[in-house]
């Protein structure tokens, strides 16, 4: 994905998703691409439903939506999810990201992002003994 993240920022924000669902039955997904010719928030819906994050038995999945060239994000979080976290939060963990964007940290913003999220997700979603990990925890690219 061109110097966005370098290979081993990738890997850290795959043990960062890992990490943070080992606390919770909740799955965290972060796509990046270079643009998005739409609205970030309605992009990053197209995705949730293409990587199939609604499919979850809690329905407590979050996508982390980036594109790189547009300086786009969204973050989008199932209904279960959604019904339990606090209004503004999804805003708030976007603002966290803006701000280590700003200053070039983006593996940073990222990884604090996917913890922010897991923390709720460890809240209202603990993690259960019979849990499976229900999607990848790679990062999915697109254009």
């Amino acid at each position: 994905m061109g110097t966005f993240l370098s290979r081993k920022e990738e890997q850290a924000l795959i043990d960062a998703i890992g990490k943070a669902e080992d606390r919770t039955s909740g799955e965290i997904r972060v796509h990046i691409e270079t643009k998005c010719d739409s609205d970030p928030y309605q992009r990053a819906i197209e995705l949730f439903y293409e990587l199939k994050m609604n499919d979850t038995k809690d329905r407590n999945g979050v996508l982390i939506y980036v594109a790189t060239e547009d300086h786009k994000m969204s973050i989008i979080g199932d209904q279960g999810i959604n019904q339990m976290v606090p209004e503004g939060f999804w805003n708030e963990t976007l603002q966290l990201m803006r701000m280590h964007f700003s200053a070039g940290q983006f593996s940073a913003g990222l990884s604090l992002a996917v913890e922010h999220a897991g923390e709720k997700l460890r809240t209202y979603f603990p993690y259960q003994r019979d849990d499976t990990d229900e999607l990848s925890n790679d990062i999915s690219f697109g254009h």
